[in-house]
C-alpha cells in the first residue's frame, strides 16, 4: 500500500477527519483531499512530515505501511498491535513488569 491508503487507514483508525488534520497541520483541506484521491498524488516532504507529526506516526509508516520500530509489522497487523504498544507507553515501571509477566504467561500457555 502507498501513502494514500496508509493515510486513509490511519485517519480512520484514529477517528480524525480531514478537516481536523488540515487544522492541525495548516495544510489546506483540498490539498489533503487531493492526497486521498484516486490519482495517487504523494505530498511534498514538508507536508508529509506535518501530517505524520499530527498523526503521531512516522513518514516511513505513511509511505510504506511499515512500522520503523518494528519493521516486520505491516499495516494490517499493526491495527491490533499499535493500540497495545500505545498503552504500554503510558505505564509506569511496575505496570510494565506486570504486563511482561502476563505476556509471558500467555506465551507459555500457547506452547
Amino acid at each position: 500500500m502507498g501513502f494514500k491508503e496508509n493515510l486513509k487507514d490511519e485517519l480512520k483508525f484514529q477517528g480524525v477527519l480531514v478537516k481536523e488534520l488540515s487544522e492541525k497541520t495548516g495544510i489546506p483541506k483540498g490539498t489533503i483531499d487531493h492526497y486521498l484521491a484516486e490519482k495517487n498524488t504523494a505530498p511534498i516532504a514538508e507536508n508529509a512530515v506535518k501530517i505524520a507529526q499530527a498523526l503521531n506516526v512516522s513518514v516511513e509508516y505513511l509511505v510504506t505501511g511499515k512500522n520503523p520500530v518494528f519493521p516486520s509489522i505491516q499495516t494490517s497487523s499493526s491495527r491490533l498491535i499499535k493500540p497495545i504498544i500505545e498503552k504500554l507507553y503510558h505505564m509506569d515501571e511496575k505496570q510494565l513488569h506486570f504486563a511482561d509477566r502476563m505476556l509471558n504467561l500467555i506465551i507459555d500457555e500457547m506452547k
